[in-house]
């Protein structure tokens, strides 16, 4: 007993579409559909695919050829292989090699010799089930390598990009600037007086803060800026400009107030909430700068904000 394939037979002469189901269904195959033209076995196939297409090579409108490539781009369109044979009354190796050429799995001559079709048949199914257990293999490995890669460059708890990705980001926007011009701000942030809420609210709720300290951030930033959490409350705050004159780190300065306007909501209440910044800027022509020297100049700023009364900007 073979095992059942999804197979749709082209062909434009109605007596040959019949003659080969009858022969399949003799053989075994159940699910066999006829298209008495390309553009019905095309749409045919858009509703449910098929494993396997058998089709004649002379049609009016299509010939087995076109729709052998019409049939490749839709397969990788959707990831998906169909094995394919051609049937023609054409002979010789000439005819042959122009078929294989064109993507065809393989090759029948009329009249169709019934244990060559059933051979083909079932070694045209075996070719399209493992091709497509391959696609579907690749498409759960890369489905689980993009999973693998977002889980590693995002922060659980507020869905920020986390420190690995920050330096990413750092590192190409840094060789950007020094090699197209333009300049690039980092901003260390640090949630001013933030062990007292924990101390007095509970964790958790220094939890919802940062939730909600995370996407006022986000908003009080550009697009195309990055605002990434370094750990604890600490987050960092990336500003890219195109051109060095534009630079402007008085951008921070609308992130100050965007987070201390208002207090932040949390299920304990309303909680006033301020942060002292730290920058550096590299422009372009200025000394080489690395991620290190930046973040250390950030910090070191950082340091001068809290010492200078916090619910400030330094750099």
């Amino acid at each position: 007993m073979v095992e059942d394939l999804a197979i749709v037979i082209v062909d434009d002469m109605q007596y040959s579409r019949a003659v080969l189901r009858t022969t399949l269904n003799r053989i075994g195959y159940t699910d066999v559909r006829m298209a008495a033209s390309a553009s019905e076995a095309l749409a045919m196939m858009s509703d449910r695919r098929a494993e396997v297409v058998l089709a004649d090579w002379v049609m009016p409108e299509m010939n087995g050829l076109e729709l052998t490539a019409a049939i490749r781009q839709k397969d990788e369109e959707r990831g998906h292989y169909t094995a394919l044979i051609l049937f023609t009354g054409k002979e010789g190796d000439e005819a042959m090699m122009e078929a294989f050429s064109h993507g065809v799995d393989d090759y029948l001559t009329k009249p169709v010799n019934q244990v060559q079709l059933a051979a083909r048949v079932y070694a045209a199914g075996r070719i399209a089930r493992l091709q497509n257990t391959v696609l579907e293999t690749s498409a759960a490995l890369a489905a689980t390598n993009r999973q693998l890669e977002y889980l590693s460059t995002t922060d659980p708890l507020t869905g920020l990009p986390n420190r690995r990705a920050l330096d990413k980001r750092m590192e190409s926007t840094i060789l950007e600037t020094q090699g197209r011009g333009g300049a690039v701000c980092l901003g260390i942030l640090d949630v001013d007086h933030f062990k007292q809420i924990n101390d007095h609210y509970g964790h958790d709720i220094g939890d919802e803060v940062l939730v909600v300290l995370a996407k006022r951030l986000r908003l009080a930033l550009r697009p195309m800026d990055m605002v990434a959490r370094m750990g604890g409350e600490e987050f960092a705050l990336v500003a890219h400009f195109q051109k060095a004159e534009h630079c402007d780190p008085g951008i921070f300065e609308r992130v100050l107030r965007t987070v201390s306007e208002e207090s932040i909501p949390t299920s304990e209440g309303e909680i006033p909430v301020t942060v002292s910044i730290g920058v550096c800027c590299y422009r372009h022509g200025e000394e080489m700068q690395t991620i290190q020297s930046m973040t250390r100049v950030a910090d070191q700023n950082l340091y001068q904000a809290k010492e200078q009364g916090r619910n400030r900007v330094v750099g």
